[in-house]
């Protein structure tokens, strides 16, 4: 598992997509939620203005993030 570490109260999943290297641009971020699954805190879910927050886990592929506080 991975920590990711956010400013703010929270971090839309396009932009987690961002800081998580897997996109270069917000642009990318549709088609690539498109043909990739994602599960924040289980659930399944593809909308890239989700908010995400500290505490949520974010998986990816085979990758899991942990999302905390800077």
């Amino acid at each position: 598992m991975e920590i990711v570490k956010i400013k703010d109260e929270y971090i839309t999943l396009g932009q987690f997509l961002k800081l998580t290297n897997h996109i270069s641009t917000g642009g990318q971020a549709k088609p690539f939620l498109q043909e990739n699954d994602i599960y924040i805190n289980g659930v399944l879910d593809n909308r890239r203005g989700k908010k995400i927050v500290p505490g949520d886990e974010v998986k990816i592929s085979d990758e899991v993030y942990k999302v905390v506080n800077s």
